[in-house]
């Protein structure tokens, strides 16, 4: 991975792990369903506009249906938990158990597809839910057992995006990974308009929140899978995945620097242990086996 390449990787990371900051900043006067209309139809126009610039056709009323399944559950459904458990739950923590991904991923990939479960994945499973256990036993007892709905939705929320990411590699070629973000945008945004009906914008927002919005669909959804589009075309879309082990240490660097977030020795502990076994279950500490 050549110098341009990192820098890329680094930027997006920082980008993805300060969308829980913004979501943490907005969610109070939005609400999580009004946040997300406009996080995602901000995002569907940015991705329209980049569509007609670098002339990339949509082919909607071929795809509708695969983007609506990618839309609800890349898009929609964890967006919206992500948002209502930033009501009461930190950036830092919101940022750590996103990299739960792809953990989730190999469980569903065992069960699901019959990926054999090898013994560093299994070994990479049972660090990934001690690091879970470790947050979410110390947040509990902070907070209290009010903040149990708040965690299962910042949990439910990356086993949807591995659901969605296991769905469109078992769908090779249908479209680009470009009209696979856009298609999937705007169906994203119709899923929500209808609840967005239903659950308005809970007060007048300020400038500061209208710019957290703004920064939210058009840098940390649209310009970021751009970028994320250009480092899988440089160095391969296992490379480009390792931006999930920086996410969570820029989304707890954000969270401290502008929330005074603190950062505890279960936010370390259990932080680490999710990242182990991340690592662990990407075969990542053990020899590189040859592709058949």
């Amino acid at each position: 991975m050549d110098a341009a390449s990192i820098t890329r990787l680094f930027f997006l990371a920082a980008i993805w792990g300060a969308s829980f900051l913004f979501m943490r900043v907005s969610v109070p006067a939005f609400g999580p369903v009004a946040l997300i209309m406009f996080r995602v139809g901000i995002a569907a126009a940015f991705l329209w506009l980049a569509g007609r610039f670098f002339k990339h056709p949509l082919q909607a009323g071929r795809l509708w249906r695969h983007f609506l399944i990618i839309g609800v559950l890349n898009s929609a459904l964890p967006f919206i938990l992500f948002a209502y458990a930033a009501q009461s739950l930190p950036a830092s923590l919101l940022a750590i158990l996103n990299a739960t991904s792809p953990l989730f991923g190999a469980a569903i990939g065992a069960l699901w597809l019959r990926t054999p479960l090898t013994g560093a994945v299994a070994v990479g499973l049972a660090c990934g839910l001690a690091g879970v256990t470790v947050l979410v036993g110390q947040n509990l007892a902070l907070a209290g057992t009010s903040e149990w709905t708040a965690i299962a939705a910042g949990l439910l929320a990356p086993l949807s995006y591995s659901v969605a990411s296991i769905y469109t590699k078992s769908r090779p070629g249908l479209a680009t990974p470009f009209n696979n973000a856009h298609g999937s945008m705007w169906m994203a945004t119709l899923v929500v308009l209808p609840l967005f009906l239903f659950a308005p914008i809970r007060q007048f927002p300020d400038a500061g929140d209208w710019a957290a919005v703004s920064l939210l669909g058009i840098v940390c959804t649209g310009a970021a899978y751009l970028l994320y589009f250009r480092l899988i075309d440089d160095v391969g879309p296992t490379r480009a995945l390792s931006v999930t082990f920086l996410i969570p240490v820029f989304g707890v660097l954000w969270g401290a620097v502008f929330l005074d977030e603190a950062i505890g020795w279960h936010t370390v502990l259990g932080g680490a242990l999710i990242l182990t076994g991340i690592a662990t279950t990407a075969g990542l500490f053990g020899p590189r086996r040859q592709p058949a």
